[in-house]
């Protein structure tokens, strides 16, 4: 496997790692917790994810051809007026997802070398994804904090639980060798 073929095949498992683990933290909440806030001014996590997918739309759709600021995205909107039910927005979230692994799989030898733009600046192709492999895992993060934060002593951990070390280890690597 060549370098390109290891990154493309690398970045998306990471991609699919953190919707995963979004959709752990989906799974864990109801229609009245995505509208959670802890303040006023705070982002709920219907929110969050209307900016995540405002974000994927532009920045997939066309990824290799066109700017990745899309005239049609309205950031400002995306933390307004969240999405009305966990339905929605688990079909929004989805529509995301798709719309960036449809860009992802289009990338061969061929267009590896494109340079994309995003806000009028010039990007590599590896720039470009790396860029959107750093912002949605932080908000993944900020999700599952969210998840937590709603469900206290009833949140199920995404990885290996506080104190489940030990035990992790030992399932995955045997017994301690003495």
């Amino acid at each position: 496997m060549n370098f390109q073929e290891n990154y493309l095949k690398n970045v998306v498992f990471e991609f699919k790692r953190y919707k995963t683990m979004g959709d752990k933290t989906f799974a864990q909440l109801s229609d009245k917790e995505i509208h959670w806030k802890y303040q006023a001014t705070d982002n709920s996590i219907a929110i969050i994810i209307k900016h995540i997918v405002g974000n994927m739309l532009s920045r997939w759709t066309n990824f290799l051809t066109e700017d990745g600021e899309k005239s049609w995205r309205n950031r400002e909107m995306e933390f307004e007026k969240p999405y009305a039910s966990k339905v929605e927005m688990m079909a929004a979230w989805e529509r995301g997802w798709e719309c960036l692994f449809k860009a992802l799989n289009s990338i061969d030898s061929s267009n590896f070398e494109t340079k994309i733009k995003i806000r009028n600046k010039e990007h590599t192709l590896i720039e470009a994804i790396n860029r959107q492999l750093a912002h949605y895992p932080s908000h993944v993060g900020q999700l599952a904090f969210l998840g937590k934060m709603i469900k206290g002593s009833d949140w199920i951990s995404l990885s290996i639980p506080k104190g489940g070390s030990s035990s992790f280890n030992k399932k995955m690597f045997g017994p301690p060798k003495s």
